[in-house]
Parts: C-alpha cells; structure tokens; sequence
C-alpha cells in the first residue's frame, strides 16, 4: 500500500502510522523538519486503513456536530490565569474540570531545545507546560496510541491540538465506544511553522553561551493581549525580543495553506481562540482592558455538558454566531510568495543565510519592528478618541 499524497494533502498528524496493524508505517522529517508518514513495503499487507483514516480533506467527518453550535465570549474569573495565558485561559478552565475527575489532559509541551511535542498530564503543574502558543508544529508520534490505553482504562481523556491534529484523533476513534470518554479541544490555527528552523533558531538565540529558561510567542506584560511581544528568557534572569520568521507565513507547512478547518465545520467537542473582534461584539466589555477574552464554539452535545460543567469558573456572555467571523474561520493562510524558495535555500545553505536574507535582520527586520512598535504605542494612545467617535 502506497500513501500516495502531495505535501499540500498530509497535515503530518501521525494517524495513518498509528492505525496501521503491522507497524509498516514511520513518520519521517522533510527538510524543514516537517513530518510525513514513509511506508515500509516489506511489511504492508494492504489493509487500507491508513488511507480511510486519513481525515485531512475537504470532505471530513463531523458525526456529533450539532446543527446550530454555539458561541461564548469568556474568560476565567481569576485574572491572575489570564494573564497566564495568551487569550482568556479557555484551556485551562477545560482542563480543570477533566483533572478534577481524575482525567488525562494531552497537549503541546517542549523537549529539549523547546522542541514543542504532545505530552500527557495528570496533574495541573504537568497541564500549565501546556498552556501558551506554540507556533511550530508539534510532534505527535505515538501519542494516539497512549490516548487509546488511558480510554480503556476508564479515564476521561482531553486531547488539544490544532484541527487538523484534532479531526486525526476524531477520526481514529470514530463513533466507538472509547469516544464517550473523550473530550476534543482544537484551535483557530493559521499555520504551524517548520521545526528544524526553531531548532535553529533556538540555537541562534543561546549562541551567547547562555542557555533559555523560557520562551513566550506572545508575552501579554508588553503591549497587552493585541501586541504582546515575543519574549526569550535566559537562566540568568536576562530577557530578550526577537521577532521570529513565523509571522511572515514564510515557513508554514504547505498542507496549512490549504487547510480545509478554515470554518466552522468542527470535528471537536469545543473549539477555542484569541476572540479578536470581540469589542464590536454584544460581549465587547470582556475585551475592553486589553488583558484577553476567549472565543468558545461549542459544537457537539457533549460540548455542551463540558462547557456547563466547566463554566462556572468563567466570566462569560452568549455571542450570536455572525459576531464571530475571523480570517482563519473563514479562509486559510496565503502561501508567501517565496516559500519553496526559503525552504531550498535553508536545505541548501543552512539558517544563517535564511535568517539574513528573509528578513531577520537587516533593514527588513528593521521596518517591521518599527511598524510593530508603532501599532503597540499609538494604538492604545488612539483608542479612547476612536471610541468617542464610534459613539457620535
């Protein structure tokens, strides 16, 4: 049996390897360190079932989905969390309720060298490693599997990833028995960016000789939850900005730019974001301090028992659906112009050169920062004025 797909149609979700009986399937990095799935023919017998697994097309199972989803603005009561957090701290007011019930929690953690991976958690200290973005795309070999044996154990089990991380999981438990005890997180995701460049980079960054104790993609205590800023902190306290290749869409994964989860066709229980927009919406007070507001879509019925249960630790309001239209509801990223050209040249010439032609530094890097830092300081300056004008 012969995977036969295209780097656009293989979202590197690790289903396929996964599902198949005789372990002929292995997940191998690109150049950029993308993962696909390489077949061992020696060892396949043809099954088929890799290929019925595979959930990353425009025709998708959604076998729970209600037929009218529901939307929440919220965000935790304890401010404390959300400033924690990089949006309203949805995730970890889900999360609690399944640890309290004695649950697993999967989601995206680091390895060495910020590697970010799936993990499994038990404990709330384990889950917080799991809380922030992570804008590289995690590494989910061998986690279906594990996620399998906590749901015949009896546990409830949450799995969070990216949608298409997400419809993988749905799609490997089908309409099962096992499904009843597993409760799917995904994200509005625009892309997740290529993991030998971050491994590069993280290594840039300790090329000082000291080593990172930390990182944040978008630290909330600059700028506020609209313009926080990336943020490196090393083991002696130091903290630096740098401005990362991902925001160029530069190095996304090709399958992101055509990602058909850019709507609101869930396969998940509840799906969660940044509610950009939120402040001309019915629920605009929880946006109005700048400190983060989370969307909820709530989209199967037992969504709706996770939300009821988990809501009273939530300052939230009902948000009709029209109100929460954002790009990545609605289209994909669109590829950078020079996308296979970036990845030939970094497979060809390695990070420094990339990181100096592309952008990172050089007059490039410099107007960037600048148009950032003049959003981040004259847009809070030129709020209450606009507001003023709204109301005329």
């Amino acid at each position: 049996m012969r995977i036969e797909k295209h780097k656009n149609d293989c979202c590197g979700c690790a289903a396929c390897a996964s599902i198949c009986p005789r372990k002929a399937i292995t997940m191998k990095p690109d150049a950029l360190g993308f993962l696909y799935p390489v077949v061992d023919e020696s060892l396949c017998i043809d099954c088929g079932r890799c290929v019925k697994v595979c959930s990353f097309k425009n025709n998708y199972d959604t076998p729970f989905r209600l037929d009218a989803i529901k939307a929440y603005a919220g965000r935790h009561r304890d401010l404390k969390q959300v400033n924690k957090s990089q949006s309203g701290a949805a995730f970890v007011v889900l999360s609690d309720y399944i640890l309290a019930q004695g649950g697993v929690v999967y989601g995206v953690g680091y390895e060495d060298k910020f590697s970010p991976v799936h993990k499994r958690a038990t404990t709330v200290e384990e889950r917080d490693e799991f809380r922030g973005s992570k804008y590289v795309q995690s590494d989910m070999t061998g986690i279906i599997p594990q996620i399998k044996q906590d749901l015949k154990d009896g546990k409830l089990v949450m799995f969070t990833g990216t949608a298409c991380q997400v419809s993988a999981v749905s799609a490997y438990f089908g309409k099962s028995s096992l499904r009843e005890r597993l409760f799917l997180m995904d994200i509005v995701c625009h892309g997740v960016a290529a993991p030998y460049v971050w491994r590069d980079y993280i290594d840039f960054l300790e090329s000082n000789g000291q080593k990172l104790a930390s990182v944040n993609f978008r630290d909330k205590r600059y700028g506020g939850w609209h313009y926080g800023e990336e943020t490196f902190t090393y083991v002696n306290g130091c903290t630096q900005f740098y401005h990362y290749h991902f925001y160029s869409l530069i190095n996304l994964r090709y399958s992101c730019y055509q990602c058909p989860y850019t709507n609101y066709k869930r396969t998940s229980d509840i799906t969660v974001a940044d509610f950009w927009g939120v402040e001309k919406s019915c629920a605009a007070d929880l946006g109005v301090d700048n400190k983060g507001c989370s969307l909820f879509l709530v989209n199967t019925d037992k969504g709706v028992i996770w939300f009821d249960k988990a809501k009273d630790a939530l300052e939230y309001l009902p948000v009709p659906i029209e109100q929460t239209s954002q790009l990545h509801l609605r289209v994909p990223s669109v590829m950078h112009k020079q996308r296979a050209k970036f990845e030939y040249d970094y497979a060809t010439k390695g990070f420094a050169y990339v990181r100096k032609k592309y952008g990172e530094v050089g007059i490039n890097y410099y107007k960037a920062m600048f148009k950032r830092k003049i959003v981040k300081w004259i847009y809070p300056l030129a709020k209450p004025i606009l507001a003023v004008l709204r109301n005329k």
